[in-house]
């Protein structure tokens, strides 16, 4: 569920050459990636002038990159709200190929993005609680320890309605918490609201865990 993303302008640089006898490989490029606002996903932007990279070459330059967004240099997750110019590069007239060009447009992305100051997000939901008065402290309590943001409370006759923002890593059995702390007397709601940054310490565990596993395929 987790996603990645950046907090400074970076550039990187793809090369994929591999000339041996006969037909080879050759893309080379360089691109420029920048943060876009929250919630923006991806833009790509073309610079490349006087055929630096012919132009049937620069869909595979995306498609490469669009590849690398897949999965992120921290954790795997998806890279989101990046926008990526296509600025430079070089070619050769027989070894150069699709092929060739995307896998240099992924490189190219890796290299800027570990350069980019990446960041780890978490889906938050919206999560609304109906309770007897009696059990408010316990359960705002409860909410606060899962990392758990009070947006507000209301009372409706004897019930109390309350809306919070939590993080989606937190609420794992939180109906069997919720009827323990009540009960059994009450109720929630969820509902995805925004992805926002995962805290630093929680966030290298996740990255932590996340190499690990790449490490045991």
């Amino acid at each position: 569920p987790y996603r990645e993303s950046i907090r400074k302008p970076a550039e990187g640089m793809g090369k994929y050459v591999k000339q041996t006898g006969g037909h080879g490989q050759y893309g080379i490029c360089y691109i420029k990636i920048e943060p876009l606002p929250r919630g923006k996903g991806y833009e790509f932007v073309n610079q490349i002038f006087g055929g630096a990279i012919p132009s049937q070459f620069i869909p595979s330059v995306e498609t490469g990159i669009k590849k690398a967004m897949e999965q992120g240099v921290l954790a795997g997750a998806k890279v989101v709200d990046v926008k990526v110019t296509l600025y430079d590069g070089k070619y050769h007239p027989v070894d150069s190929s699709n092929l060739a060009f995307e896998i240099a447009g992924s490189l190219a992305f890796k290299e800027a993005e570990s350069k980019a100051d990446p960041y780890l997000l978490e889906p938050i939901y919206e999560v609304e609680v109906r309770i007897p008065e009696e059990f408010m402290g316990d359960v705002i309590g409860d909410l606060n320890s899962r990392r758990g943001r009070i947006l507000g409370m209301e009372a409706e006759g004897k019930i109390q309605v309350i809306k919070a923002h939590v993080p989606l890593a937190e609420l794992y059995r939180y109906s069997s918490t919720l009827r323990s702390i009540t009960k059994g007397r009450g109720t929630f709601t969820m509902k995805f609201s925004h992805y926002d940054e995962v805290p630093r310490e929680i966030a290298q565990k996740i990255i932590e865990e996340a190499k690990r596993e790449k490490e045991e395929k």
